[in-house]
């Protein structure tokens, strides 16, 4: 029996999960993994047992496709592994599915985009030191 499998993230403790799980809940995931972990972090436990969980005809649904990462390289071999093991990936907010070419595409274009975003986000040190220089 095929499967929609959820995963949400958020990147600290302090973030909300109930948006996500909302979200996947109501697009029929019956299973959610969820878990606090920077996206640019590859090492995430709840997304490895996630990925372990799926079979062959099984969906990985996410929220946003930042949500499973933002690295361009782990994004790309992420979804080609899933793709090989013949399980696909649906992303809700971009409205990406990976069944077909066109989706295929899509994903690597927003993929692009969200690597893109997080070289726009400064590091939290670089602000520190830029609020320090102006009070002092």
């Amino acid at each position: 029996m095929n499967q929609r499998i959820g995963y949400a993230r958020v990147s600290t403790d302090d973030q909300h999960l109930d948006l996500q799980r909302d979200a996947l809940q109501q697009a029929g995931c019956g299973v959610i993994y969820e878990e606090a972990a920077s996206g640019k972090n590859a090492a995430r436990p709840e997304l490895e047992q996630c990925r372990k969980a799926l079979r062959a005809g099984d969906t990985l649904v996410v929220w946003r496709l930042d949500r499973l990462g933002r690295s361009l390289p782990d994004l790309v071999q992420i979804v080609a592994e899933l793709e090989q093991r013949g399980v696909h990936f649906e992303s809700l907010t971009e409205k990406i599915e990976t069944g077909n070419a066109a989706g295929k595409l899509q994903f690597h274009v927003f993929a692009a985009l969200a690597e893109f975003e997080r070289g726009l986000i400064p590091p939290p040190l670089a602000i520190i030191r830029c609020w320090a220089s102006r009070t002092t």
